[in-house]
């Protein structure tokens, strides 16, 4: 968004200048295609209106838990017609074209909020069993720490300039490979090393190609994923299956309760009881946003995905940082791969994934490419993923099949649909030879 001072004339009060705030044309198309996006979801909301019956229950507390919060009833219409009112107002709002900034977020939170709500208060009403919001949050965490690793993979090189399509095949790699090592071992950081290793040498063959050979960054991307699910499925087929007992039953990852913190009610369980994993992706968090914004290293990186050439005459090495960017990308890809097999069932089975890495790189897209932002947007996807999961449980009236295939429509609706075009860093996917 571009802002033209208004020139200041006889009639403006002493001291005072109007200044008009002129929109893009992609800031527009983004704010009509979120308002009219909103509204369809507020229409839908109001469809879902007439269906609903009965109140709505949420269980604060699961069955096993020391402390048991109550359980909150809410009427179900009035709920559901609230929620669809609000959802109708924010997308007004945003097709008027007169908030700016901040009033927009609040507009797009309260949105997202109403049609949460809205909706688990529909699906939930008249129904025999309560909506379990605590393992709703458990299960969002869980599920969203594979896709924030991977976020971050995506964040770290794509900053430094390269395209990584390929977050799904080093996912993959690393799965088997800590599945692998982890059987023979019986060893959980044998398990995690081995993992990151596959990472690390996945992102070493998308540097080689993209960096040395200027190979094109999308189509490299693609064939490194099929690379890997054919590698891993005949490594599987061939070595694994025919002895899955020593070669195919590694050990899993057992929750860490943090002293004190894990006894709070509802959120306690939720953040400071899980697994490692799940804390070394909040840690990476933080790391990587200090080591983008903080460092010399990250004004580097930042540097030569935004103007490489600017970069190169001041000094700065830019093939070698953009291969210290994807290797160290490779770490967090690693990590997130050992989710899938160490980090929940043990074993490994062919296409173990199933997306996962698409929609890590969905969540670097609608996170702008920043590593917090990026990692919220996991959240989402892994709140929607869960919540699909807890749908099938309470018999609501939508076919399995649609609750399947949820986080992949929510993916396309909210990079197609919310964000519109984004500015991606400037140099990112495009090579560089002096």
């Amino acid at each position: 968004m571009s802002a033209e001072p208004h020139l200041p004339s006889l009639t403006d009060a002493p001291g005072q200048l109007d200044f008009e705030v002129i929109e893009s044309r992609d800031a527009r198309r983004a704010r009509i295609s979120t308002g009219a996006l909103i509204g369809v979801v507020g229409l839908l909301l109001g469809a879902l209106f007439f269906s609903t019956t009965g109140s709505a229950d949420f269980a604060l507390s699961d069955a096993f838990a020391d402390v048991q919060l109550p359980t909150i009833s809410v009427p179900g219409a009035p709920t559901v017609a609230v929620a669809a009112v609000a959802c109708l107002l924010a997308a007004a709002a945003f097709l008027s074209g007169r908030m700016r900034g901040r009033e927009r977020v609040i507009a797009g939170v309260i949105a997202g909020l109403a049609v949460v709500i809205g909706f688990l208060t529909w699906a939930a009403a008249g129904r025999d069993l309560p909506f379990p919001v605590a393992n709703q949050l458990a299960g969002t965490v869980f599920t969203a720490t594979p896709l924030i690793l991977g976020a971050l993979c995506g964040v770290v090189g794509e900053r430094a300039g390269v395209v990584n399509v390929s977050i799904e095949g080093q996912f993959l790699t690393a799965a088997f490979a800590a599945a692998l090592v982890g059987s023979i071992t019986q060893s959980i950081p044998a398990a995690l090393f081995a993992a990151v290793l596959a990472g690390v040498l996945m992102a070493a063959v998308l540097a080689l190609f993209a960096i040395r050979y200027l190979v094109d960054q999308v189509v490299l991307g693609v064939v490194i994923n099929l690379l890997a699910s054919g590698i891993t499925g005949f490594l599987f087929d061939q070595l694994v299956q025919p002895n899955s007992r020593a070669l195919n039953s590694a050990p899993t990852m057992d929750a860490i309760a943090i002293p004190l913190l894990s006894d709070i009610p509802l959120l306690g369980p939720v953040l400071f009881q899980q697994t490692i994993l799940v804390y070394l992706a909040v840690i990476a968090v933080v790391v990587v946003w200090f080591g983008l914004y903080r460092t010399r290293w990250g004004l580097r990186v930042r540097a030569v995905g935004e103007h490489p050439k600017a970069a190169d005459t001041v000094g700065i090495s830019v093939k070698r940082v953009r291969w210290q960017a994807v290797l160290a990308a490779g770490v967090f890809s690693g990590l997130g791969g050992a989710f899938f097999t160490v980090g929940s069932i043990g074993s490994f089975s062919k296409d173990l994934t199933a997306g996962n890495g698409f929609i890590a790189l969905a969540a670097v897209i609608m996170g702008r490419w920043h590593p917090v932002l990026a990692a919220t947007m996991a959240l989402f996807f892994g709140f929607v993923v869960q919540m699909a999961s807890q749908l099938q449980t309470l018999n609501t009236p939508v076919p399995s099949q649609f609750l399947l295939m949820l986080p992949y429509v929510a993916t396309i609706i909210a990079v197609a649909g919310l964000i519109g075009r984004t500015r991606a860093p400037a140099a990112d996917g495009v090579p560089y030879a002096k």
